[in-house]
């Protein structure tokens, strides 16, 4: 008999297929990742990747959005879309450097786990060097679990998520699709970048979210035992 739990992996996995080719690694913990806050306001992502430069394309010569997320039995994956919107080609190597902040724009301490070991399984293909030629992308996951597992420690809930391609590089914030409600697990994986298969449709956003009583169709009510 296929678990709960496995199930709700599968789900996640299909869902998200089209937009990521997802890697991993054994992973490594970063510690009390926090980074200085956003400064600028929380904006939409850019509609959707195209294999022309925006014309406010970062110095970086690369611009990262998310491209939706999902969620089953308290098991959330956030998809993450980098493209190369720049002239030059851009070397990428290893996994997305996550910081998470509070609705006050507060860095969140939270330890950043490369891959998914400790999430779920699935996750976990090592890291390889990618080379993206203008308009080309990379792709990877982000992977948390709304659980609480002891009722002394306070749930965290994250509002604001900003991404850098490597350690050392400037971070864009992105769309978290949602809360970024962790429970009390303290931490939060990330898989390895991995290169965007170029036959495969461009994802674009998710419609706006519907009112607050309604449950998008893509994503599963919360686990209610959570």
């Amino acid at each position: 008999m296929v678990s709960r739990d496995t199930s709700a992996r599968r789900r996640i996995s299909a869902t998200v297929a089209m937009a990521l080719a997802l890697g991993g690694c054994a992973f490594d913990d970063h510690h009390g990742q926090g980074g200085d806050p956003p400064s600028r306001p929380r904006t939409a992502p850019s509609p959707a990747a195209s294999t022309d430069p925006p014309p406010d394309c970062p110095a970086s010569g690369v611009r990262i959005r998310s491209t939706g997320g999902d969620a089953a039995m308290g098991l959330r994956a956030l998809g993450l879309e980098l493209v190369n919107c720049g002239d030059q080609p851009y070397q990428l190597t290893g996994y997305p450097v996550l910081h998470v902040f509070d609705d006050q724009r507060e860095p969140i301490m939270l330890r950043v786990v490369n891959g998914g070991k400790e999430i779920t399984s699935g996750f976990d293909q090592p890291p390889r060097t990618v080379t993206l030629a203008h308009g080309e992308r990379a792709t990877a996951v982000v992977l948390w679990r709304n659980l609480v597992t002891d009722p002394t420690v306070v749930a965290t809930n994250g509002e604001y998520l900003t991404v850098a391609p490597a350690a050392g590089q400037p971070g864009e914030e992105v769309d978290p699709d949602g809360p970024i409600d962790l429970g009390n697990t303290g931490r939060i994986g990330v898989s390895a970048w991995k290169k965007a298969d170029p036959s495969a449709p461009v994802p674009t956003r998710p419609a706006p979210p519907p009112a607050p009583s309604a449950v998008p169709s893509s994503v599963s009510p919360p686990d209610s035992r959570l």
